[in-house]
């Protein structure tokens, strides 16, 4: 530890991002990056406290405490204040295929268990590992490195997302022949086509780390399909083993009167035919206009979390005439309450991104709390024109939610785009079935974690796909995870972490 009373002399600072009425008119990334100085300060407000929770990556009641993939904070964190910047990246790599990603797009769970956060404003982990990483690639440390020793081993990766991703750099580390399936155009899954390009740029981010990847001898395939345009059968005669990382991407409905009127649509729908859009236009490719626009129109998006968030950031960049969020649970409190202590996640109110870009536009955070749509209404041409919606109480009966509606509170709202962001259900039936593995009760492929087997030999499965929606931070823990397992199960041995 470096500077024992730093938590005491230092405050909390963390980089400025762009202002929200200058970002809204642009695609590009908003943090920024505070100055190598300021980094080494925050640095020193981590005490290496001995009780590190801030890399337990454990749950707690049900709720995440830590990071999920065990990194060193407090290690690179002293690094950091020393100075040491490439030790720290050596130590950052340690655990973490892609810390560009979870430097941007985590929520950060490892600082809602910091110990300095029990009194004063945790250390500013998240910041510091992007800032890592960043340096790492500016200073051109982080270059490919193919393994020494190829086993002859071929490994069938379906899915790019970030378990899949992982999986794939750690079997080819480990020296096996991996080829990585993705049915989209483009490699990273919900990296590329799930996240919108403000928060995690797909060229300078996603790209830079799929070439490097490619350039170590990972083998990608796209606009494939495993089980429709490339079948089962030839997969496993050409291949020793199998991992499914197809991510869970059925999304929830919303089975209400006139949920089949035109301008009503899941998220990613939305998300995806966007970024697709502004990745084409920048390439030189014909879009041709079919990707769904929120411009001058009257915008509803129904659901929170982080794709509710990146719904909101991505219509008000389309120019959207007015903007709502419903959710139908209660606003989060102020402060931590007393059935979520330290060190799990706090559950606090908080203004994303994309809620701070709507107050700055429309002067109000754009969330309605503990509301239910109750139908949608048309126009003559069976366009969604409005949305009726009643004021709801949560309670609790026999250990399940409801939420009881409260007479008089109906109201009607103007719409012609709604955009459903209520998380998803599980893994698309279609290739799960072809390879005949068994399904838990939430739908997902049955693999224990630890294992990741599934009920079918020398096929795996990771990720969502697994483990049900979750954080990209626990899609590399799971993909590292299968890695180690693919590995032990295909030499007998192992030595991935």
């Amino acid at each position: 530890m470096g500077k024992p009373t730093g938590f005491l002399e230092y405050q909390r600072e963390t980089p400025a991002d762009r202002t929200p009425l200058e970002r809204i008119k642009d695609w590009d990334e908003f943090h920024l990056h505070l100055s190598d100085d300021k980094l080494r300060t925050q640095g020193a407000r981590c005490m290496d406290c001995g009780i590190p929770f801030c890399h337990t990556g454990q749950l707690i009641n049900g709720m995440a405490s830590g990071c999920p993939i065990n990194n060193l904070i407090p290690e690179w964190n002293d690094l950091v204040y020393r100075g040491l910047w490439r030790e720290a990246l050596d130590r950052l790599h340690e655990t973490n295929n892609f810390p560009e990603f979870t430097g941007r797009v985590c929520p950060a769970p490892c600082e809602g268990s910091c110990t300095v956060g029990l009194l004063e404003p945790p250390v500013t982990i998240k910041s510091i590992e992007c800032a890592i990483v960043d340096k790492g690639f500016e200073e051109g440390w982080i270059v490919p490195q193919a393994p020494p020793v190829r086993t002859g081993k071929k490994v069938a990766v379906v899915g790019s997302g970030p378990s899949g991703l992982a999986c794939a750099a750690q079997l080819n580390r480990a020296g096996h022949w991996v080829t990585v399936f993705e049915r989209a155009d483009r490699i990273g899954g919900l990296l590329m086509y799930g996240i919108p390009n403000m928060k995690l740029d797909k060229e300078k981010v996603v790209q830079r780390r799929v070439d490097l990847l490619a350039a170590e001898g990972v083998r990608f395939i796209t606009n494939t399909e495993v089980g429709k345009d490339y079948p089962v059968d030839k997969l496993r005669q050409r291949f020793d083993a199998i991992v499914l990382c197809g991510g869970a991407t059925k999304p929830n409905d919303l089975p209400i009167p006139g949920r089949e009127l035109k301008g009503i649509h899941f998220a990613m729908d939305f998300l995806r035919g966007n970024t697709k859009r502004l990745l084409d236009e920048r390439s030189g490719v014909s879009t041709n206009g079919h990707f769904i626009s929120a411009a001058g129109k009257d915008v509803i998006v129904i659901g929170g979390g982080d794709t509710g968030t990146d719904c909101v950031a991505t219509a008000l960049r389309h120019g959207c005439r007015s903007l709502a969020q419903f959710e139908i649970v209660p606003r989060p409190p102020d402060t931590r309450a007393p059935d979520n202590p330290w060190p799990q996640w706090p559950r606090v109110y908080k203004m994303d991104y994309g809620q701070e870009e709507a107050a700055a536009r429309f002067g109000a955070d754009p969330r309605t709390y503990q509301i239910s749509t109750t139908k949608f209404v048309g126009d003559e041409h069976g366009h969604v024109k409005e949305l009726h919606t009643v004021k709801v109480n949560m309670k609790f009966k026999d250990g399940r939610m409801t939420f009881e509606p409260i007479p008089g509170t109906e109201e009607v709202w103007p719409a012609q785009l709604v955009l459903l962001a209520m998380g998803f259900r599980g893994p698309e039936d279609f290739l799960i079935e072809q390879l005949g593995v068994a399904r838990d009760a939430r739908s997902n492929v049955a693999a224990e974690h630890g294992k990741f087997r599934t009920s079918v030999e020398g096929i795996f499965a990771a990720g969502d796909m697994r483990r049900g929606q979750s954080l990209v931070v626990w899609a590399i823990n799971e993909g590292r995870g299968a890695a180690r397992e693919v590995d032990r199960w295909l030499m007998g041995e192992t030595s991935l972490p």
